[in-house]
């Protein structure tokens, strides 16, 4: 990527200033001036210099992020790969995101801003998936000047100030999306946020062509919760004693309970008016991820930190299996009676990783110096 040293940044900026200003001289001069003559050749020279901004911004937007194709490509053939490819044990996820985030971004027109609702308990990947989607839309993912995260306990800590934090909302949305229609806001810890708080968005999220002349339904909400955590647990597990396959859990079943508990549960949307009227496009459910889920989050930590050649290279080729099993059983395991689930999801594999490979390599390296 270009970088923007401080001199070009001002020049293009100076340039920019000065084509508008003189634009604007030749506009007045062509509204004074009533000869023919004089009036067509301003006429042109604002022309002209309407075309030299242009070229300008355009400049500008090489170096820096604009809201163009460039920075926002939406790239759905990557977003499915890293969908299938990176996130594990979730095959609702995988389809309800891909599908709905390909219908909104190819959709000239679409009806209304995309609200999607991730539920589930932590480590399930509601974080990781959020951080797919935006590299995938966002050429700057997650550092994109388009993609805001809200987290409910940084951001609006103190119930006393819910009213500020209601305007402070409206004026970030409306400031932003005047500048860019194609924004992702995503906000976390939505179970520990204020109840009515988030009902400030309604109209981002309905199906309006315009507000004040803004256009918001090319926005993208993602909201992230534990809310209905536990339900979706004993759901997965019944599933699972009755000697079925996750995979055989759909949508359909997921949504109607989801959608009681979200609204029920205290939390951000308790009796929230974007349950009720229906602004929620999907409640999407992280099952409880399984032992063979978490080695394959151990794998990827392993080859992210470039650990699998030391392991196999300090401890010969067929030891890299035991090695991940050992740190797969660092984690904890329920239901007691069985363990099939781990507590933490993939949340604490990569601090197990640290620990348990580096005790191994650590030891070597003192055996071999005696």
């Amino acid at each position: 990527m270009y970088s923007l040293s401080r001199n070009h940044e001002h020049c293009i900026i100076s340039l920019k200033s000065a084509s508008f200003v003189i634009l604007l001289v030749f506009s007045v001069i062509l509204q004074v001036n009533s000869e023919p003559f004089t009036a067509g050749l301003s006429a042109f020279g604002a022309a002209g210099l309407a075309a030299f901004y242009t070229v300008a911004d355009r400049l500008w937007c090489n170096f820096k992020e604009c809201c163009t194709e460039k920075y926002i490509p939406a790239n759905i053939t990557s977003l499915s790969m890293d969908l299938q490819q990176k996130v594990y044990g979730q095959h609702l996820v995988q389809t309800v995101v891909l599908n709905t985030i390909q219908g909104h971004v190819t959709n000239p027109n679409p009806t209304k801003s995309l609200v999607l609702s991730f539920h589930g308990w932590t480590g399930g990947g509601k974080n990781f998936v959020s951080r797919i989607i935006a590299d995938n839309i966002y050429m700057n993912g997650m550092d994109s000047k388009y993609v805001h995260l809200f987290v409910a306990t940084l951001h609006f800590p103190h119930k006393k100030d819910i009213d500020h934090y209601k305007d402070q909302l409206i004026s970030w949305i409306k400031g932003n999306v005047t500048q860019c229609q194609r924004q992702l806001f995503i906000f976390d810890e939505m179970d520990k946020m204020h109840p009515g708080l988030i009902d400030v968005l309604k109209p981002f999220l309905d199906h309006y062509p315009e507000i004040d002349g803004v256009d918001y339904r090319k926005n993208i909400f993602i909201f992230l919760s534990n809310t209905a955590g536990n339900d979706i647990t004993v759901k997965t597990l019944e599933n699972w004693k009755q000697g079925h396959d996750r995979k055989d859990i759909t949508v359909k079943e997921m949504d109607q309970l989801l959608n009681v508990n979200a609204f029920n549960e205290a939390g951000g949307l308790w009796h929230s008016n974007l349950i009720e009227k229906h602004l929620i496009d999907f409640f999407v459910p992280f099952l409880p991820l399984e032992r063979q889920h978490i080695k394959e989050c151990i794998k990827d930590d392993l080859k992210e930190k470039r650990l699998v050649e030391k392991i196999q290279r300090r401890l010969g080729q067929s030891e890299i299996d035991s090695v991940i099993t050992e740190i797969a059983n660092e984690l904890q395991y329920f239901p007691d009676e069985h363990k099939v689930y781990s507590k933490s999801g993939c949340k604490r594999v990569s601090q197990k990783v640290d620990l348990v490979v580096g005790e191994m390599l650590g030891f070597l390296q003192l055996r071999n110096t005696l």
